[in-house]
């Protein structure tokens, strides 16, 4: 009942993962960061689901998430693939864009989840795929789930290594084991592949892009590259995003964001992009020497008479947006900028790791060259 879980989230601490007993897609899963946001959510989820258990997790902030897929016959663990999300933990795993292999982590970390999967998947007894998703954060390593099953990311894993993951599976289900199955084991990717999920925002006006625990994803494309910001460049451009290699950023972010969104305003301005932010932002930047052009909110314009930031986008002063957002009403007053981009059909990322990645590629500034059938079957691609 609502008095349990508010006294659960006193004693876990705020914020706090919600959701109820079971979902599908992340269905009214949400992060809340205080006792009202917690009493509002559980009295929607029982309009929505009915009497019923919910769950309550601690949310680990500023985590990154990994995605394992691999094949066990009860004996010996392959794994096929470590997938770093690009967006932290927290983002539903089915609208995190991620990469293969991951571009960031260290081989000593990533021998340390290899091992931990293996035990897991021998302790459990899987006999077939089995997907874990698992957080890093400054705490230590987290296990978030495991499915002893075909994950969405099979698909990706084996085209991104060259390797017939679900055969392999469907072979040992069958009874063979994984050194008959699989006898020449794993090759080294190589190439980086990044996976993009792809949102219908355009179609269904009034949606907000805003990412969370809830998935809204209706697909996938891929990129492949000799590195991570080629291959996170040609992700996108499968996506359908625009990439601005000149014109105008406008970045809105969250207090606690703030620090960061000024670093990657540095790099964005010495990539020659004009920076136009809010007010708060906006002194963040000018704090770290960065020139930008402060642009009242929608409610700030109104009282100083400015055009305000939806004025800029809808008049085609705007390239590419980033906004993060905190919470209840900020969510609320910043869905007017998220709805105007969608309109004018702009570029935008809702997290600050995506536009680092944006950023990475923009700095990539050659061109990038598609990649030839023959460099593909060279490594192992068939």
């Amino acid at each position: 009942n609502a008095e349990q879980a508010l006294a659960l989230g006193e004693q876990l601490g705020y914020p706090l993962m919600v959701r109820p007993s079971y979902v599908l897609g992340g269905r009214s899963m949400e992060v809340v960061h205080d006792p009202d946001e917690l009493g509002r959510w559980l009295k929607r989820v029982k309009i929505e689901s009915g009497q019923g258990p919910v769950l309550l997790d601690r949310y680990l902030e500023n985590s990154i998430e990994l995605d394992v897929d691999l094949v066990c016959d009860g004996q010996r663990v392959l794994v096929a693939g470590i997938m770093q999300h690009i967006e932290e933990a927290g983002i539903h795993s089915g609208d995190s864009a991620c990469s293969f292999p991951p571009h960031s982590l260290e081989s000593s970390r990533l021998r340390e989840v290899s091992q931990l999967v293996t035990r897991l998947a021998l302790e459990l007894g899987v006999v077939g795929l089995m997907n874990a998703q698992l957080a890093l954060h400054p705490e230590g390593l987290f296990l978030l789930e495991v499915n002893p099953r075909a994950s969405r990311t099979v698909p990706f894993i084996a085209k991104a290594r060259g390797f017939a993951l679900a055969k392999v599976g469907a072979l040992v289900m069958s009874g063979m084991s994984l050194s008959d199955a699989a006898p020449d084991g794993l090759k080294d990717p190589g190439f980086v592949s990044v996976k993009q999920p792809v949102f219908p925002f355009g179609r269904f006006p009034g949606s907000d892009p805003l990412l969370g625990p809830e998935m809204k994803s209706t697909g996938e494309v891929m990129g492949m590259g000799r590195s991570f910001p080629e291959a996170f460049a040609f992700s996108q451009l499968a996506a359908g995003t625009r990439f601005p290699m000149e014109g105008r950023v406008f970045i809105s972010v969250r207090d606690e964001d703030k620090p960061r969104a000024a670093r990657l305003g540095a790099r964005l301005h010495a990539l020659g992009l004009d920076l136009l932010a809010t007010g708060g932002t906006a002194a963040a930047l000018h704090a770290g020497g960065i020139p930008c052009l402060r642009v009242p909110k929608v409610n700030e314009a109104r009282l100083e008479g400015a055009a305000h930031i939806v004025d800029h986008i809808a008049g085609g002063g705007v390239d590419f947006l980033i906004n993060t957002t905190g919470s209840g009403a900020a969510i609320a007053d910043s869905f007017v900028i998220r709805e105007a981009a969608l309109r004018a059909q702009l570029g935008y990322t809702t997290t600050l790791a995506a536009a680092e990645a944006f950023a990475s590629a923009l700095e990539n500034r050659q061109r990038p060259a598609p990649l030839s059938l023959q460099e593909l079957l060279a490594h192992g691609y068939a």
